[in-house]
């Protein structure tokens, strides 16, 4: 089993920055993938960012030139950088991962833009 937990949310101006880590222990070997989802109140969870093993980097079109998902393999940790933060941004934020075809999920951890 993975155990992801999330750190770093928290609330920030708009137009500021937060970086989002995501921690994984247990049977981490062979993770190939790492993703961050977000959900707003009242919508979808929705794809944000993701990395895969061979560290080639994907993002949603709302974040792409702000947000930077990169990997720390020596520490198992994850992260997402978050810069020019918008209102829009507030969400729940999720760490997801893939292992073996198996998806495992974080707690999430809260981000809250103001505007």
């Amino acid at each position: 089993q993975v155990r992801l937990v999330e750190s770093g949310g928290g609330l920030v101006q708009a137009g500021g920055s937060l970086r989002l880590s995501c921690a994984a222990s247990g049977s981490t070997f062979g993770i190939t993938v790492f993703n961050w989802y977000r959900q707003a109140p009242q919508k979808q969870r929705e794809w944000v960012a993701g990395m895969s093993s061979s560290s080639s980097t994907f993002y949603a079109d709302s974040v792409k030139g702000r947000f930077t998902i990169s990997r720390d393999h020596a520490k198992n940790t994850a992260y997402l950088q978050m810069n020019s933060l918008e209102s829009e941004d507030t969400a729940t934020y999720y760490c997801h991962a893939i292992k073996g075809g198996s998806p495992f999920w974080g707690q999430g951890t809260q981000v809250t833009v103001s505007s």
